[in-house]
């Protein structure tokens, strides 16, 4: 995705306005997703030992930022990408009951990342975790609490309105879902990218499910880490953004893997002697709880809700100089 640049754009608000909108979003958002979702905020690392295992190749490709510390000389430490695997360990380590959970402030650096409209190095978000039993592992369950989120969200669009009328971004009143191999069937000759912009403009807030897996055609619809989302049971939250004409990812998210399907999505991308780290013999040896989880982002939550062109209107990043002094000659306020 290339810079984007709406035609007339209007930010609405000043940038000491924004500022104070991105706290009250964030403030309000945290605190209405934990009592939604019975979760508690937790405080977590920005970086963990390589050789725990506890960071995430998100689709497969990207490398961490990493360093040596002199306290730990013979440990590579790596900066997290997310917080998905550590957080299952969390929920064992502080004893979070049945239907209980955590959420954190997730700070990471994705450095491989091509940096545009929605997309930075710096990643903020509510990483989200909760406990739930087998017989749950379930799609009716993961609609169920993608139904949750959506219900926040939506909330949240009153509260933003009721501060700030003339900014806020008017959100569709349901939330419709459709799986990878659903969009492949219906939109066969675009890309990926393209059926969920498709599929979002028509409808207007979509959960994309199965993400992961090769589809019909033999390709996947994007890539995903094979160790702690169950392709069969995971999915993004989209919602068709008028300001950028495209889809806007808020959410990705899902059933977590068991001792099952941790094994098979290893075996298919080549990488089963990850089976001896210290997280996956925790869950094929079922001491690690059953969970469901995801990450939720607070720059593109503030985005979406006010309107904003660009991601670096609500969060401070690093960013090419020509694309800053594009965007500041079109009313783009890149922090």
């Amino acid at each position: 995705m290339k810079l984007i640049i709406p035609e007339n754009y209007d930010p609405v608000l000043t940038v000491r306005e924004t500022q104070e909108a991105i706290k009250y979003i964030r403030d309000t958002f945290q605190y209405e997703f934990g009592k939604e979702l019975n979760l508690s905020r937790i405080s977590a690392p920005l970086f963990v030992k390589k050789s725990s295992g506890l960071n995430d190749n998100l689709n497969g490709v990207e490398q961490p930022v990493h360093f040596s510390m002199q306290s730990i000389p013979n440990e590579d430490i790596e900066i997290v990408h997310s917080l998905a695997k550590w957080k299952r360990f969390a929920l064992k380590k502080y004893n979070f009951e049945m239907h209980t959970g955590l959420y954190t402030n997730m700070n990471a650096i994705r450095k491989d990342e091509e940096v545009d409209n929605l997309h930075s190095v710096y990643v903020d978000q509510w990483d989200w975790e909760k406990v739930i039993a087998k017989e749950e592992r379930t799609e009716e369950t993961l609609k169920a609490t993608v139904r949750h989120i959506f219900k926040v969200i939506k909330h949240m669009e009153h509260e933003v309105w009721y501060k700030y009328p003339q900014a806020v971004n008017h959100l569709p009143d349901e939330i419709h879902f459709i799986t990878t191999q659903e969009l492949l069937d219906r939109y066969p000759d675009l890309s990926p990218s393209k059926r969920e912009n498709a599929i979002t403009k028509e409808l207007g807030c979509v959960f994309v499910m199965k993400i992961g897996d090769l589809l019909s055609n033999g390709e996947k619809h994007d890539g995903r880490a094979p160790d702690y989302d169950d392709w069969q049971l995971n999915g993004d939250i989209l919602f068709w953004f008028e300001p950028l004409q495209c889809a806007l990812e808020i959410s990705s998210m899902g059933i977590r893997v068991d001792e099952n399907s941790l094994p098979e999505q290893l075996e298919k991308e080549h990488c089963s002697q990850r089976l001896e780290l210290p997280y996956h013999k925790g869950i094929m040896e079922k001491t690690l709880p059953y969970t469901i989880g995801g990450g939720i982002g607070q720059s593109r939550l503030c985005m979406l809700l006010l309107k904003k062109a660009h991601i670096g209107e609500v969060q401070a990043s690093l960013w090419p100089d020509d694309m800053i002094q594009t965007c500041l000659e079109h009313n783009i306020q890149i922090l």
